[in-house]
């Protein structure tokens, strides 16, 4: 049964609106404004019916304080008033009531009136009802594809919208790019189930080190993305990276993958490094680029690479002072180890120059293959791979350049150097890997050719 507050300072109006109502509804009575506010602070009901004309607080006043109450904000409100002018009227609607009863109360326009308020209130809930749910269904279905089906993270189209909000509203922070290194074997050698709860585990890892306004983003496969707000120094960013770095690497070696799985992240802040999402995460790339050619495993800011062109600009050369600068002794050590890209470049370089002067360059291809007939192990042979390129970078000359071309082959190039002497190098990187590598799975081959101009390896591979 629903329910009906009155509220008449006029007892005979009380008792005449009972006995009109009662049968189909509960009557609440009050005769003063204070009184009907004292119920509904603990009480409720489906409509007021307010007399107007009350001492102490007339309806208008009552019901601005009923107003006020956010459990009576959607409760329909009745007035009851013997004023016939149309002013009063107009003054009843603004108020905020649905309607208004003439007084003395005619039974049958009192019932019919309250019903259909009523039942345009229960129609208004249920229109209200299925509109919240439909939103909420909206809301739900936007989230959804949103999300990464695998980890929750946000996918990039959100995270690109979230993060670009964010800049434009002046907000500065740091983007980490953080990819797993070795994942593949990982999916290859144990399955995309543990591949899947891996990434799951970077997923929960990464949200234990950020907070609920930073955006945390999976963009694909072992590629993931965090946008943290508000961090700006360095240190802090890098002593974040670096932890990371570590839990993750921790966790790596609780799941016993024998992959020699790793993490690298690269780092790109705004402003500096780009006002929108899509050069920070070009610019966190190209240092994520940084880290995966020079060891994986660590972390590295686009804006160090930037600093160190930015210090050049500022300070205006002539050849000869250029000159001298780059005559120095480098006072790095190992061999150069490039990208495939640009050793070609720089392999055709020394090709032409060979070609015109001459001298004794010599080009070696190191080649991975199984020991005993048996099926090559991605894993081990990506091991072995970056063993042998930590003998390669260990055993030669700051002059010389190696570069991965396959997941079985390493080239490497011989500054001022006779075929003699390229054996004899070669056979000091072998030395090196071997006291590196005690798998016995794999066996390293090489072949070394004279680079003749136009020419390149004929020579066949000698087993080492």
């Amino acid at each position: 049964m629903k329910s009906i507050l009155v509220v008449d300072d006029d007892k005979m109006n009380l008792a005449a609106a009972r006995k009109v109502l009662s049968e189909e509804y509960k009557v609440i009575p009050a005769m003063k404004g204070t009184q009907a506010l004292a119920y509904l602070e603990n009480g409720d009901c489906d409509m007021i019916l307010l007399d107007i004309n009350m001492p102490e607080m007339n309806g208008f006043e009552l019901l601005g304080k009923i107003q006020e109450m956010e459990q009576c904000k959607n409760t329909p409100v009745i007035f009851l008033t013997a004023d016939k002018d149309a002013e009063t009227e107009t003054r009843c609607f603004k108020e905020g009531a649905i309607d208004f009863i003439a007084k003395p109360f005619v039974p049958e326009v009192m019932r019919s009136r309250i019903g259909r308020a009523l039942e345009l209130e229960e129609l208004r809930l249920n229109l209200a009802n299925k509109l919240e749910q439909k939103t909420r269904e909206v809301s739900d279905m936007k989230s959804k594809s949103s999300q990464d089906a695998l980890t929750g993270l946000w996918n990039r189209a959100y995270t690109e919208d979230a993060v670009n909000e964010m800049i434009a509203q002046g907000v500065k922070g740091a983007l980490l790019m953080i990819d797993m290194d070795n994942f593949k074997a990982i999916n290859d050698n144990y399955g995309h189930i543990a591949g899947d709860k891996t990434l799951k585990m970077f997923a929960g890892t990464l949200r234990t080190f950020t907070g609920e306004d930073d955006v945390l983003c999976r963009i694909g496969g072992d590629e993931f993305v965090v946008f943290i707000k508000d961090m700006t120094s360095k240190s802090e960013i890098g002593n974040l990276a670096a932890d990371i770095i570590s839990d993750l690497c921790y966790k790596l070696e609780l799941c016993e993958f024998e992959t020699n799985s790793s993490v690298s992240i690269g780092i790109a802040q705004t402003p500096e490094d780009g006002m929108d999402f899509n050069k920070l995460y070009n610019s966190a790339d190209k240092a994520l680029y940084h880290v995966k050619q020079n060891g994986k495993n660590s972390y590295h800011f686009f804006s160090d690479k930037l600093q160190v062109e930015n210090d050049r600009a500022g300070k205006a050369v002539d050849l000869n002072y250029l000159r001298e600068v780059m005559s120095r002794t480098d006072s790095g050590r190992g061999a150069y180890l490039l990208d495939f890209d640009s050793f070609h470049h720089v392999y055709n370089f020394i090709r032409r120059f060979v070609e015109r002067n001459g001298k004794d360059v010599q080009t070696v291809l190191f080649t991975v293959t199984e020991n005993d007939a048996q099926d090559l192990d991605v894993t081990e042979v990506e091991l072995v791979l970056e063993l042998l390129e930590k003998a390669i970078y260990t055993s030669l000359r700051r002059s010389d350049v190696s570069t991965r071309y396959s997941s079985k082959q390493i080239i490497v190039i011989l500054m001022d150097t006779n075929t003699e002497n390229g054996d004899m190098v070669a056979g000091r990187i072998l030395d090196c890997f071997h006291k590196l590598y005690t798998g016995g799975k794999v066996n390293i081959d090489y072949g070394i050719a004279r680079m003749e101009g136009k020419n390149i390896l004929k020579s066949e591979p000698i087993e080492k």
